[in-house]
């Protein structure tokens, strides 16, 4: 079978984490939108990499589409819905809102920088400094068990970017909590 791929997906941390997903994605994505060939697709920003890469494809393959990335669904304490989540122990479930915590904690000081820096032509601050903070966070956290990756990513590549400016970035994250890998990002934004 014929299968579509974007180039330099294999490379980002959610690619090496999980050998030939992206090729996957993209194969049967591509393979739905000709069939199907709507107007519009929506696609949940819980999967940043995903979106970014059937954006790229949708424009790189000339595919008539409008693809809309949707704001991710949340429980009420934040915890990114998904069917992983019914795998949690009670325990584990109330340990891993730590995870949205720690995203918008590096969230909050992006902003921070960015609002109190407004009077430099282009504030930046560190992706070490806002990935460091989220390991801190997460680390306060016994029952998560392993930190698969923090990655701060341009918005259009997904390609680990050093510094982030007004622009922003994507912080996205996968942690191990018991037998469950969990992934979330959240767009870094004023």
């Amino acid at each position: 079978m014929s299968s579509s791929h974007k180039k330099g997906f294999d490379n980002i941390p959610e690619g090496t984490s999980r050998k030939g997903h992206f090729r996957g994605v993209a194969t049967i994505v591509t393979k739905l939108l000709n069939i199907v060939q709507p107007t519009t697709a929506y696609f949940g920003q819980k999967d940043a990499a995903q979106c970014v890469l059937i954006r790229r494809i949708v424009e790189d393959l000339n595919i008539p589409v409008n693809i809309e990335v949707l704001d991710t669904i949340r429980e009420t304490d934040g915890l990114a819905m998904s069917s992983r989540n019914l795998r949690l122990t009670e325990e584990e479930r109330r340990a891993v809102p730590v995870i949205y915590k720690s995203l918008r904690a590096a969230n909050d000081q992006f902003s921070k920088v960015m609002l109190l820096s407004s009077d430099t032509t282009d504030p930046v601050i560190s992706s070490t400094e806002l990935i460091s903070m989220v390991y801190e966070i997460l680390r306060s956290e016994p029952l998560i068990a392993e930190v698969h990756y923090v990655s701060v990513d341009d918005k259009e590549t997904m390609q680990p970017i050093t510094k982030v400016n007004h622009n922003g970035a994507i912080l996205s994250l996968a942690c191990q909590v018991g037998s469950v890998r969990l992934i979330d990002n959240i767009v870094l934004s004023v």
